[in-house]
């Protein structure tokens, strides 16, 4: 799992607001090798899943962000919800901000690595991610 160099960029010149803009999440194949400087728009990600239930482009998402006093960072949480009635094999998800337009103007933010392939076989396509990503001071 990793998170793209370019959110960093984007969330200091105020191009993201996590409390306010709408993100998606996209799953992708393991034919998918993310490249954390490289990659900065949804037009990067190459292998997204083709599948029965699965719509290109993923499904809107859910993030919040919590400032950590404590640990000196900041946790930004995401819910996915589940693909219902789904034929799907997916090896990760890319988190990003939809803008409702190209690929090519949706900054990309996460990816998460499942280590291994999660499959649906008509049925409901789901995983819980527990552990927030963070930005460390």
């Amino acid at each position: 799992s990793l998170v793209y160099d370019s959110f960093y960029y984007d969330l200091a010149r105020g191009d993201i607001d996590i409390d306010s803009d709408t993100f998606g999440c996209m799953l992708v194949a393991s034919s998918y090798v993310p490249n954390k400087g490289a990659h900065d728009r949804r037009n990067d990600v190459f292998g997204e899943v083709v599948a029965t239930g699965y719509v290109s482009g993923g499904q809107i998402c859910t993030l919040t962000i919590a400032l950590d006093t404590t640990n000196h960072r900041i946790e930004i949480s995401v819910v996915v919800p589940p693909w219902t009635g789904s034929t799907i094999t997916s090896r990760g998800l890319v988190v990003y901000k939809r803008n409702g337009g190209a690929s090519s103007a949706d900054p990309l933010l996460y990816y998460v690595d499942f280590l291994s392939n999660i499959t649906s076989t008509n049925s409901t396509f789901a995983f819980n991610l527990t552990t927030p990503f963070r930005i460390q001071n």
